[in-house]
C-alpha cells in the first residue's frame, strides 16, 4: 500500500521539489517564511532570483532553476511571478502550477491587461514608469497597500530589498499558458490592495483552477507561510497521483 505521509516527501508519496518565484517591488528574501515551512516539511526549495527586466528574462532566470532540479516540481509563483511561471511553467520538470495572489494571463495575454480590468484600491501605490521604463512602488503607500499585514519593520525592509522592475515586462504578452496542460491550484488574498480580488478570481476562474482563499494582504506568502504551504503540498501530492496514473 502506498503511503500518503505528506511531511516526508522522500519516501515517494509527492513531489518533493519546489520552486518559488517573486513578483515586482520585491526580491526572493520575502519567501523566507514559505521556505522555513516547506523545507521543515522535507521539501527542497529554491527560490529564484527575477532580474525583473522583461518577462523573457524571468523566464529564462526561472528556467536556469528548473534546469538544476532533480525531477518533478512544484512551481509557485507570488503576484508578477505569476505570468512569469505561466511562461516558465512548460518547462519539462515542472509538474503543478501554484499562483499566489498572482496574475494568470492565458496566450496572447498580459499582466498589464488583467491589471486594467478593476479600478486601483485607493492604497495602491504603484507609480508611473520613470524616465528609464522603471515602475516603482511609492514609499509611503507601500506597507498599506502592499503588505499590509506584515511588521512596519519588515515592511521597510522589503521596500529597501526590492528589484527595479522594467514596465514593459506588464505589457508583454504570454506565448504559450502552462496552466493550460498541468494541474493549477492558487490561493486569492481577500485583502489584497495590489491585485484586486475580483481580478484573481476572474483569472482563476476562467482557468478552471483550484482556488483557497486566505484572508490577508498582497504578501499572504510572508504574513501566512502555512496555509500556502499547505496548498503547495496539496499540488505536490496530487499531482503526483496524476504522474503515477499516467505511468501506468
Amino acid at each position: 500500500m502506498k503511503s500518503t505521509n505528506q511531511n516526508n516527501p522522500e519516501s515517494n508519496s509527492n513531489i518533493k521539489n519546489v520552486v518559488l518565484v517573486h513578483g515586482a517591488f520585491a526580491d526572493g528574501s520575502g519567501f523566507k517564511a514559505l521556505y522555513n515551512v516547506l523545507t521543515k516539511k522535507g521539501y527542497r526549495v529554491t527560490v529564484v532570483q527575477n532580474p525583473l527586466t522583461s518577462l523573457e528574462d524571468d523566464v529564462a532566470a526561472t528556467k536556469v532553476v528548473l534546469d538544476k532540479q532533480d525531477g518533478p516540481t512544484v512551481l509557485a509563483g507570488h503576484s508578477w511571478g505569476g505570468a512569469v511561471i505561466t511562461e516558465a511553467g512548460n518547462h519539462p520538470n515542472v509538474e503543478a502550477l501554484v499562483y499566489i495572489a498572482a496574475f494568470q494571463p492565458d496566450n496572447g495575454e498580459s499582466a498589464l491587461q488583467w491589471l486594467q480590468t478593476a479600478p486601483p484600491a485607493s492604497e495602491n501605490g504603484v507609480l508611473p514608469p520613470d524616465e528609464k521604463g522603471i515602475v516603482y512602488y511609492d514609499e509611503a503607500k507601500y506597507h498599506a497597500g502592499f503588505c499590509a499585514d506584515i511588521p512596519k519593520e519588515e515592511a521597510e525592509f522589503m521596500f529597501a530589498s526590492q528589484g527595479a522592475f522594467y514596465a514593459k515586462g506588464f505589457a508583454t504578452p504570454i506565448g504559450k499558458a502552462a496552466w493550460r496542460d498541468k494541474p493549477t491550484y492558487a490561493l486569492v488574498a481577500t485583502q489584497d490592495k495590489s491585485i484586486a480580488p475580483e481580478i484573481q478570481h476572474a483569472m482563476y476562474k476562467r482557468s478552471n483552477t483550484k482556488v483557497t482563499e486566505v484572508k490577508g494582504s498582497h504578501v499572504i506568502f510572508m504574513s501566512q507561510p502555512e496555509k500556502v504551504a499547505k496548498v503547495i503540498v496539496e499540488a505536490a501530492t496530487e499531482a503526483h497521483e496524476i504522474l503515477l496514473q499516467h505511468s501506468v
